[in-house]
């Protein structure tokens, strides 16, 4: 069956960086467009990047443009999001996810 295990959240300073990965198994991985999603305290789900399946295609929200990246390594079936010059409004638990399927979500702390 479809499993997607996020992982690679935690604690950071403003202005650190983190690397979140989600290890991905039980479908062909290299053919679908994979996104990360992002749910902040008392807020509702955020598209926070997409990318498509050859990984040639990417998109990412404004509010994390010029920070974030997406990635994926289709040979080990693994989605990345490197996360730059953090702030504390990314505070959030981040999730991968592919149409009805999502990980269990990684929680990323932006705090001094």
């Amino acid at each position: 069956q479809v499993q997607l295990v996020d992982s690679g959240g935690g604690l950071v300073q403003p202005g650190g960086s983190l690397r979140l990965s989600c290890a991905a198994s039980g479908f062909p991985f290299g053919i679908y467009t994979m996104m990360w999603v992002r749910q902040a305290p008392g807020e509702g789900l955020e598209c926070v990047s997409v990318i498509s399946p050859g990984g040639s295609h990417t998109d990412v929200a404004d509010s994390v443009k010029g920070r974030f990246t997406i990635s994926r390594d289709n040979t080990k079936h693994t989605l990345f999001l490197q996360m730059n010059s953090l702030k504390p409004e990314d505070t959030a638990i981040y999730y991968c996810n592919l149409d009805q399927f999502w990980g269990q979500g990684t929680q990323v702390t932006v705090s001094s």
